[in-house]
């Protein structure tokens, strides 16, 4: 996979199979073995039909990834980003004519015995939209020519998958989105927000309330409609209730309070969805503190852990609809590698969940409703558990007890993959099977007291924490190694199938660039420019990109794919933003990445401040 492999995304004609394996979702069970802990649960719902009997992992992939996932450990998902908006021409229906790149990816994950899972990330990128993530989408579904393209890129989606009736396919559908809208509401209701859904015309949504609500059980309809065998995941963002727990410190009481308001929410869109996909957080918490400066603010502890749980158990009970985690970053503070440096920072996830032998901590998410944990960057820079740095194994001098010795070349110090061999060595644990009984009573189950216990070594103290998420909701100052590009402006080549891996080190590039003029003021023309010099003979994708600083809001991406270097030579890129009406006054930067050719997954070198500037409103 584009983690641990190298890859290049390039047209391909990929022929399917007739007699193609298909991989039933209960088919994964076959990697199971008796659970270290009982495996009880008081009313849980029952698991979606269908899915594995026993917690699966998965990490982020790409195109042609499937093969070198398996061969590294049987995981039971993988999945990837589906992204670029609906009406730009730089969306995923065009990475291959007529939306394959989604065949091709299924077929992929099906021949090597692997679920399928995609991130629909979508309608916030697309046209017209808005500055911020929370209004883009608000304004978007406001548009009926928008929301006309999107049901129909939507039903595209299903379409593909539907090419494989026997194969469950996981579609996610717009993170962070459901959060915003939530935010946006009046008393946790999505029918308060208008929405455009009948008003598009379209035959299947004839009926249905123009309205968020009307939104979500669209969705619904066009799964009904068109791919019964799609297994359909709603987001739930925490931070929607206006209170992320992660910073707040709730009391228990409060925790209950605001779960519930969180899956009331859910069920006023009146729309079943088949489960919900719940997260941590898409950063390492040390990527956090030392990129974002937040005081080490993100970093949990045991009371943290416990008051997630019992968030997780309350909505899951509220809603009825079990919880898989994503996105989950891969940092640690055991080995030597992680030294808070670029593609080394250090979180304790990964060791909370698998580092813990007595399977405890396991067993409260299972207990909670979790049924899957999907690990992925949401950023590049963040850990990686392959060589994304291209520095080879690495063991500097300890920085806070993380004494542990790389096991091989990975950014982590081959931490992740060999807490997740020993996992399934182990055995996956069992899940509760549930109850189709359930009574949508409020949470009138037993709940773990978010009562912290003795913190992780080495985890960092957490001060002057806000009581809300940001209103970006996901600042992304870094390019997203987890997810296709999203511009803003255009490119100028789409990602493309692949199925070709080339391997050797990482090609190495520098940069540095100028912005004129370094003021500027809505309805000027910035112009950004770059010199990239590549350390050897390769190819690669060059993206430019402009960053608001006061929330680290993308609002300029412009790349170049398919740059052929010479050993040494110095190549110059330039750029222009039209800066807009209302443009937020203060500073902007300038970054430039160099990444594998197509998007493939790799990031060779990325300069955070090529530059910056001031728009003065």
């Amino acid at each position: 996979m584009p983690m641990f492999a190298r890859l290049r995304h390039r047209v391909a004609s990929v022929a399917l199979a007739a007699a193609c394996t298909l991989v039933p979702l209960a088919s994964v069970v076959a990697k199971t073995a008796t659970p270290a802990a009982a495996q009880t649960a008081t009313a849980l719902p029952p698991l979606p039909a269908p899915w594995p009997s026993t917690l699966q992992l998965g990490i982020f992939d790409g195109a042609g990834g499937a093969a070198s996932m398996k061969a590294d450990m049987d995981y039971g998902f993988r999945y990837a980003y589906l992204a670029g908006g609906v009406n730009t021409g730089g969306g995923w229906a065009n990475w291959n004519p007529d939306g394959r790149f989604a065949t091709y990816w299924i077929e992929d994950s099906v021949r090597h015995g692997i679920v399928p899972s995609f991130t629909y990330y979508m309608l916030s990128q697309s046209a017209p939209g808005s500055s911020g993530e929370g209004s883009a989408n608000l304004t978007n579904l406001q548009h009926t020519g928008t929301m006309t393209a999107y049901y129909r890129d939507l039903t595209l989606l299903f379409q593909r998958a539907a090419e494989f009736p026997n194969q469950p396919v996981v579609v996610h559908v717009e993170p962070d989105l459901w959060g915003f809208l939530q935010q946006s509401a009046s008393g946790d209701d999505a029918g308060s927000i208008s929405a455009q859904v009948a008003a598009t015309g379209l035959p299947e949504l004839a009926g249905l309330p123009d309205t968020a609500a009307g939104f979500g059980r669209a969705i619904v309809a066009l799964r009904d409609t068109y791919a019964r065998n799609v297994v359909l995941a709603y987001h739930l963002s925490i931070w929607g209730t206006g209170n992320d727990i992660q910073y707040s410190n709730p009391s228990d009481a409060e925790v209950d309070a605001l779960a519930t308001r969180s899956g009331h929410f859910y069920r006023s869109l009146g729309a079943n969805f088949d489960l919900a996909f719940g997260e941590f957080s898409d950063r390492d918490a040390a990527f956090k503190q030392h990129i974002y400066g937040d005081g080490g603010a993100s970093w949990w502890d045991a009371g943290d852990f416990a008051r997630h749980v019992r968030y997780l158990a309350r909505f899951v009970n509220v809603t009825q609809k079990r919880v898989a985690l994503w996105q989950i970053p891969f940092g640690n503070t055991k080995m030597r590698a992680m030294d808070n440096t670029w593609n080394h920072y250090q979180d304790n996830r990964v060791e909370w969940l698998l580092d813990d032998p007595s399977r405890a901590h396991l067993d409260a998410y299972v207990r909670a409703g979790v049924v899957a944990l999907l690990f992925g960057r949401g950023a590049g820079g963040t850990t990686c558990p392959c060589d994304s740095a291209g520095d080879g194994v690495t063991n500097p001098e300890p920085i806070n007890g993380n004494n542990g010795w790389s096991l091989n070349a990975d950014d982590d110090g081959g931490f992740f993959r060999d807490k997740a061999r020993a996992y399934y060595a182990a055995g996956a644990m069992s899940l509760p099977p549930g109850s189709t009984s359930g009574d949508l009573n409020d949470g009138n189950i037993p709940l773990p007291a978010a009562t912290a216990t003795t913190a992780p070594t080495a985890i960092a103290t957490r001060t002057a924490v806000p009581t809300a998420r940001p209103a970006t909701a996901t600042p992304t100052p870094l390019p997203a190694a987890t997810a296709t590009p999203q511009p803003t402006q255009t490119g100028t080549t789409q990602p493309t199938q692949t199925a070709t891996p080339t391997t050797g080190a990482a090609p190495s590039f520098t940069s540095n660039g100028s912005v004129s003029p370094t003021t500027a003021s809505p309805g000027d023309t910035v112009t950004v420019t770059v010199e990239v010099v590549s350390g050897g003979a390769t190819q690669a994708l060059i993206d430019l990109r402009i960053y608001r600083d006061s929330d680290w809001q993308q609002v300029f991406q412009t790349w170049h794919d398919d740059q052929t270097f010479n050993a040494g030579e110095r190549r110059r890129f330039t750029a222009s933003w039209t800066v807009p009406d209302g443009a937020a006054s203060g500073g902007y930067t300038f970054m430039v990445g160099a990444f594998s050719v197509g998007w493939g997954g790799q990031i060779y070198s990325w300069n955070p401040q090529v530059a910056q500037f001031q728009v003065q409103a």
